[in-house]
């Protein structure tokens, strides 16, 4: 899936819930506190780490690349 941003950067967490990965942002900060969630190939535990183009998020086998 792409995601195209229209801002310099988003944070982790809110990707992961605009996206539909997840329901809530609290959701998407509980699994990434826990590990779940990688960014451009290494896990990442920061809820607020920015995320910018060309980055690569996953969760659960599904990719995100934000365009």
């Amino acid at each position: 899936m792409n995601y195209e941003l229209e801002t310099e950067y988003i944070e982790l967490h809110q990707l992961l819930k605009v996206t539909g990965m997840f329901m809530s942002g609290g959701e998407a900060k509980f699994a990434i506190g826990q590990g779940l969630v990688k960014v451009n190939g290494a896990i990442e535990t920061r809820k607020k780490n920015k995320i910018r183009p060309t980055d690569t998020v996953e969760v659960n086998g599904k990719k995100i690349l934000v365009i």
